[in-house]
């Protein structure tokens, strides 16, 4: 079906031309017709399927309606990462071009709130962000909450996965009550979570089931190569020259490794760029618009960019290192071949990481086909002298570690972990632990210190040597003589 044949408005049309569209993708036939006509709708569909343009373009006809009958009306789009509401936004602003003064504003932690304030404050018609910035929003009254009639939730499975599902009812209880608001939910799966909220907080929702995220996606061709860690990277560098990708995306397990190629990529000719967790907001934002702008060939990433992360027409994945959760694989491998276009992901398995593959082929339910290198190029790794050791010391990585600090920490430890000796009973206690025991309860003092008693017993044993015998008769006497008078 052809985007004509909906009778939209002219503004509307004008936005999708700029971005592009003339054909609707399978979504976009089943929902938009329902979504036009006010429906509520709760739509199953994969990742890339082309949903944002459901939401977006429906909301865009009725807010046009609204504009004629002297409504102001807003739209709130939740979605579970920053780069996935970046990427909606980028995409409403693009179908809502053909708009005089429409405004897109995109809200997300991480950043200061004064510039996405500023954008609330001078008139914003349609909010896409992460749950807990907008929940501040309209919390304080920035965001009128019951301004908004249209309230859609992207990728509501990943969204409970993440942890999100309190935070999005909290939102339901600020907004207009059902009967008053168009609800959307987008899902690459609907289970019992999805389905409750959709007869909770939802009226009457058509339901639009399409094929859903698959756990690999067929018209992406996976290889798998066995390698030696010291041979990983010129595996690697023979890999690129082989297929010299116009754009490609590589996946590191951790941040140190991220650096590391990517100093090591450059210094072989690739322009690149890092993306991982520990970059602020604004670099790897930076990144992401450098791959996009085609400014950068590769993008060296860790999982942080494995969901949620649109990058068009991406022909190559590379797992560097063998992810360590096995779910991971399918959100990485699935950078590529999306909206329907075909792909390539490339595994390199090493003696550290290999050990992943087996639950990988089991959660996928297929052994990932093994490619010998025989017939790659032969090429020059020029960052063989490089010395990396200084951004290895800088990275917190496993190895580097601040061991030191463990030990202090456990000897600290250890006196509170403890428990106490049990308490000796009296009849088990040494004379001098029973005294000390007295003098501790009842305050008695301690008796005469035993070097005095050594000292009295040393000047009775003073007695000279020749009295010695005189004595001992003479008390042997004495007491003979008793026992005589008392038989």
């Amino acid at each position: 079906m052809n985007f004509k044949e909906l009778a939209l408005h002219k503004e509307v049309l004008k936005g999708i031309e700029n971005a592009g569209f003339e054909t609707c993708m399978g979504v976009q036939e089943q929902a938009l017709p329902a979504g036009l006509s006010g429906y509520d709708l709760m739509v199953q569909s994969k990742t890339g399927s082309g949903k944002t343009a459901v939401f977006v373009i429906s909301f865009l006809e009725e807010y046009l309606r609204a504009k004629e009958e002297g409504r102001k009306i807003k739209c709130l789009v939740i979605a579970p990462t920053r780069e996935l509401a970046q990427q909606i936004a980028t995409d409403a602003k693009v179908l809502s071009s053909g708009i005089k003064n429409f405004t897109v504003g995109c809200f997300y932690g991480g950043v200061g709130y004064e510039k996405q304030e500023k954008t609330i404050k001078k008139g914003c018609d349609f909010f896409v962000g992460t749950p807990g910035r907008l929940i501040d929003f309209m919390k304080d009254g920035t965001i009128d909450s019951k301004s908004i009639n249209t309230f859609v939730i992207d990728e509501a499975d990943r969204l409970f996965d993440m942890g999100f599902y309190p935070d999005i009812k909290r939102i339901f209880g600020m907004l207009v009550p059902r009967e008053e608001r168009q609800t959307m939910l987008f899902s690459a799966t609907l289970e019992e979570k999805v389905r409750n909220m959709a007869w909770e907080y939802m009226n009457d929702p058509k339901v639009i089931e399409l094929e859903g995220d698959s756990i690999t996606v067929d018209k992406i061709t996976q290889e798998l190569y066995h390698v030696a860690k010291s041979e990983k990277f010129y595996l690697l560098l023979q890999l690129l020259a082989s297929e010299k990708p116009e754009e490609v995306l590589i996946f590191t397990n951790s941040r140190y490794m991220t650096t590391t190629l990517s100093k090591r990529l450059s210094a072989n000719g690739y322009t690149t760029a890092c993306l991982s967790g520990d970059l602020t907001q604004k670099a790897r934002e930076e990144s992401l618009k450098k791959m996009k702008e085609g400014k950068i060939k590769v993008l060296v990433a860790t999982d942080v960019a494995a969901r949620g992360l649109q990058i068009d027409d991406l022909p190559l994945v590379v797992n560097y290192d063998v992810p360590e959760d096995y779910e991971n694989y399918v959100h990485r491998i699935g950078r590529t071949a999306r909206a329907g276009k075909s792909g390539k992901a490339i595994t390199l398995a090493d003696e550290q990481f290999v050990y992943g593959l087996e639950a990988i082929e089991k959660y996928i339910n297929m052994k990932i086909p093994v490619i010998w290198p025989d017939n790659l190029p032969e090429v020059e790794d020029k960052s063989l002298n490089m010395d990396l050791n200084v951004s290895e010391k800088k990275t917190p990585s496993k190895k580097n570690a601040p061991k030191k600090e463990k030990p202090k920490k456990e000897t600290q430890k250890k006196p509170s972990s403890k428990k106490p000796a049990p308490r000796k009973s009296l009849g088990q206690m040494s004379e001098k632990e029973r005294m000390e025991y007295y003098r501790k309860k009842y305050g008695f003092e301690p008796v005469a210190k035993p070097e005095k008693k050594v000292e009295k017993v040393e000047k009775v044993e003073e007695v000279k040597p020749e009295k010695k015998g005189f004595i001992a008769a003479f008390v042997r006497k004495l007491f003979k003589g008793r026992k005589n008078e008392k038989a």
